[in-house]
């Protein structure tokens, strides 16, 4: 079995504590949920221990987030590690699901709020209503978007901006152009 911890992210234990805490979740409570101890779970916090590819899924699964944000983006330059993120490194966030692309631009999950590169590919929507209790404001680059919040639908165009704050919310592409955004998020949910 290959070694995962030449794929995890260098910033993984924090970004594990992170998770854990936005979600108000214990070492106790994570560890029963994964059915492995406080300490190997502390281990891995502290970036003492590395997870298999399986225990990686099952905290995923726990925390309701995609495997994928436990892998890392190209190392970083000691000096720029936890301050620069390069556009070759970002890390990929999500699935993909329904032609939506995030990419994290913050360095790691460790801050009150996450920073995200979003691409709404042409054609793509998200069919059913969301609500996260965050605040959450967008900035779009290019493309158009359309987005509903609550029964309000809205058409934005590069340069608007908007917010939502613990609504439902969805938004489609219908257009034959990507559109790309910068989306703030507080408190994290990645």
């Amino acid at each position: 079995m290959p070694d995962t911890s030449t794929y995890l992210s260098a910033s993984l234990g924090a970004d594990l504590r992170a998770l854990r805490k936005a979600r108000h979740v214990t070492l106790v409570d994570l560890a029963d949920t994964c059915g492995k101890s406080v300490g190997w779970l502390s281990q891995v916090e502290r970036d003492i221990s590395h997870p298999s590819i399986e225990e990686l899924k099952t905290l995923a699964q726990a925390l309701d987030v995609s495997v994928s944000i436990f892998f890392g983006q190209a190392p970083a330059v000691p000096e720029e590690e936890g301050y620069v993120v390069r556009s070759q490194a970002r890390r990929r966030v999500g699935a993909g699901d329904n032609g939506l692309v995030e990419e994290l631009l913050s360095p790691d999950l460790t801050d009150d709020f996450e920073m995200f590169h979003s691409t709404f590919e042409a054609g793509a929507e998200m069919t059913k209503f969301e609500t996260r209790p965050t605040q959450e404001v967008a900035y779009l680059i290019s493309g158009k978007l359309r987005l509903w919040v609550g029964a309000r639908q809205f058409d934005v165009e590069p340069g608007d901006s908007f917010r939502i704050r613990g609504e439902a919310y969805r938004w489609a592409n219908p257009w034959d152009e990507d559109a790309k955004a910068i989306w703030v998020i507080a408190p994290p949910v990645y």
